[in-house]
């Protein structure tokens, strides 16, 4: 073979065969914990070592810790191919066992029908039983119990329930299986665990951990072909590819969420970054009746003291594009800048959220940050019901060739939302560590079959919003920018200079508290 990735790792003799367990096959079995659980990918071989982790204790004497072991699948098919890997490991470590027999589950009137597979070790009086399916119950057994692709049990919790009891009399329990959604009885367990609210292990490995650790390598031999880089990583695509949007939770192990959420909870925090500020501006109902004089300078006051040094700090070479989900009372007006990376990663440089602000002080702050943008891409604006009025005035002021006035539709959201996806899964986007936004992004469910935010309100007053204007971000940055030709004529102003004109002194104005809320 051809640069053979076991033969390369450190400390292998080249000229020796590789080892027939790969390392993560290694590590289940060397856990000999009382209940250890597997989250594991498709097609990684782990049942196939456990077989032979079971051939061993069930051929052991009872003092050598030997004891039976009931294999339970969640379909005939499976306790074959189990049974039958069991049957090669017997002959391959010398040990004495029957030929597989057939039989009926005895023990168990819910489940006499259950076709079982047996082989017993007559040096040690235990056997190996496998059934075609889950009995109801497992009392009065004692030994090791494998539940394997539990999460697909159609009683799980049930089954969970009277492995767990052997636990009582020494006996051990392994679950192995692919996720099944959060909210499945297996991924419980795991959580249960994890938390220390049960006594265990669990382990996890994903499709690509173990390509990595040899996985692909193993499918050449079985196959006679040469191993290569170039191969490998093709057969890797391929394999995902074949999955599609299910690779997340076939290959990846991350559990799908459940009731139609649309992006895992533990993805959208893999993109979140420390540090990125969130600007909250919430205004009374009593602050719309202010003079007109009044209300600007408060609202230029707050830009000058909150947005102006992040606007300062915006570097000149990158591209900005924006998005806005407007709202004027019930819920929040969001503006999601994007910063346009060289690698081409979208970040998050700020966002603000406008909670009970009129009009003309929302067209304020917009165009307070897009007129101090070093170099603005372009925008996607909410324009449906009020959002309508600052669309339109903002793409009058900095061209409808770069500010997009979007109806926001279903047909808008399956085109769209699948690309925001996208850029989650594959890294490209990063957002603030704020559970408001992380929440809100957790808002946007599978509705038929498309990607939006649901109409009904959260508790907490929040409307998925930022999810929205972070949707509108994303399309607006993919969007190439216009050029214009033009030339500037001389001005004494800078783009930190007050572009709505000299409001004279004002003192003794009303304050906002910012923060929060």
């Amino acid at each position: 073979m051809t640069n053979n990735p076991l033969s390369n790792a450190p400390g292998a003799n080249a000229d020796a065969p590789p080892p027939v367990l790969l390392p993560y096959q290694q590590a289940w079995i060397a856990d000999d914990s009382q209940l250890k659980v597997s989250e594991k990918s498709r097609r990684t071989g782990l049942t196939w070592a456990e077989s032979a982790d079971n051939v061993l204790i069930a051929a052991a004497a009872k003092p050598a810790g030997g004891q039976n072991v009931y294999y339970i699948g969640y379909n005939q098919d499976m306790a074959i191919e189990y049974v039958e890997a069991c049957a090669l490991w017997a002959r391959v470590f010398n040990r004495a066992a029957s030929a597989v027999e057939e039989g009926l589950w005895e023990d168990d009137n819910d489940d006499k029908n259950i076709k079982t597979y047996t082989i017993r070790f007559p040096e040690s009086g235990h056997r190996i039983v496998a059934l075609s399916s889950r009995p109801a119950n497992l009392r009065g057994k004692q030994g090791v119990v494998v539940i394997d692709e539990a999460a697909f049990h159609e009683k799980l919790g049930e089954l969970l329930k009277a492995a767990l009891a052997l636990l009582i009399w020494g006996g051990k329990v392994r679950v192995i299986s692919t996720h099944n959604g959060d909210k499945n009885p297996f991924n419980l367990l795991i959580n249960d665990i994890r938390a220390g609210r049960r006594k265990g292990s669990v382990q996890r490995i994903t499709f690509k951990e173990a390509v990595g650790q040899g996985l692909y390598e193993r499918v050449c031999m079985r196959l006679g072909r040469d191993w290569t880089q170039a191969a490998q990583d093709a057969w890797v695509k391929e394999v995902y590819d074949f999955y599609g949007e299910a690779a997340a939770e076939e290959l990846d192990a991350i559990p799908a969420e459940g009731s139609g959420n649309w992006l895992p909870r533990a993805l959208v925090e893999d993109r979140t970054r420390k540090g990125i500020p969130v600007l909250r501006l919430k205004m009374d109902d009593a602050f719309k009746q202010w003079p007109s004089a009044m209300r600007e300078a408060e609202i230029r006051d707050w830009c000058e003291l909150h947005l102006k040094t992040l606007l300062m700090d915006l570097p000149d070479d990158l591209w900005l594009a924006f998005g806005e989900d407007f709202a004027r009372r019930a819920d929040l007006t969001v503006i999601a800048p994007l910063l346009i990376g060289k690698d081409l990663v979208r970040r998050t440089p700020f966002v603000v959220e406008l909670a009970n602000v009129p009009f003309e002080q929302q067209r304020q702050i917009l165009h307070y940050i897009l007129d101090r943008v070093p170099r603005l891409q372009g925008g996607a604006m909410d324009a449906t019901g009020n959002g309508a009025y600052l669309a339109e005035v903002t793409a009058q002021a900095y061209g409808g060739h770069r500010i997009e006035e979007v109806m926001l539709s279903e047909s808008w959201y399956r085109e769209n939302m699948p690309p925001l996806k996208a850029a989650f899964e594959d890294g490209m986007l990063e957002i603030p560590a704020d559970s408001y936004l992380v929440d809100d992004m957790r808002t946007v469910q599978t509705i038929n079959g498309v990607a939006k935010v649901p109409n009904n309100t959260r508790k907490d007053g929040r409307h998925g919003d930022f999810a929205i204007a972070l949707a509108l971000a994303w399309y607006a940055s993919r969007k190439d920018p216009a050029p214009i030709e033009y030339t500037p004529i001389p001005s004494l102003k800078s783009r930190w200079d007050q572009v709505e004109g000299d409001l004279g002194d004002i003192d003794d104005l009303p304050t906002t508290e910012v923060g929060a809320w």
